[in-house]
């Protein structure tokens, strides 16, 4: 079992950056890929970043590449979201995730979720 807690997440402008945090616990020994996942308001949990155990594959949600960036320190078994550039419609609850594959976290699957973290953006 792999435990994930995230934090960060805030009320921000438009056009403001944040950085979301995830630190996982647990069976940490395995080589687990990491990721992000949002839901807004209304709307089905969708696919935002994902990271290699090695860091090597970054795929991203087309609505997100060249404003956000997923990074992990493996040391702190830590997984970061920076988001820059935000717009109102980033509005969610963003999730970490775990799983075995980048890629198939991009699909929109995974085997661990965190309980999620509240991103506001106001205009």
């Amino acid at each position: 079992q792999v435990q994930l807690v995230e934090s960060g997440g805030e009320l921000v402008q438009a056009g403001g950056s944040l950085r979301l945090s995830c630190a996982a616990s647990g069976r940490t020994s395995t080589r687990y890929a990491m990721g992000w996942f949002r839901q807004a308001p209304g709307k089905e949990r969708e696919f935002v970043a994902a990271i290699s155990w090695g860091g090597t594959d970054t795929p991203y949600a087309d609505s997100v590449k060249g404003r956000f960036t997923i990074s992990r320190d493996n040391a702190k078994n830590t997984v970061y979201l920076h988001m820059n550039s935000l717009k109102p419609e980033d509005t969610a609850i963003y999730y970490c995730a775990a799983g075995l594959s980048s890629t198939t976290m991009a699909s929109g699957r995974s085997d661990y979720w965190g309980q999620g973290t509240q991103v506001t953006v106001s205009s």
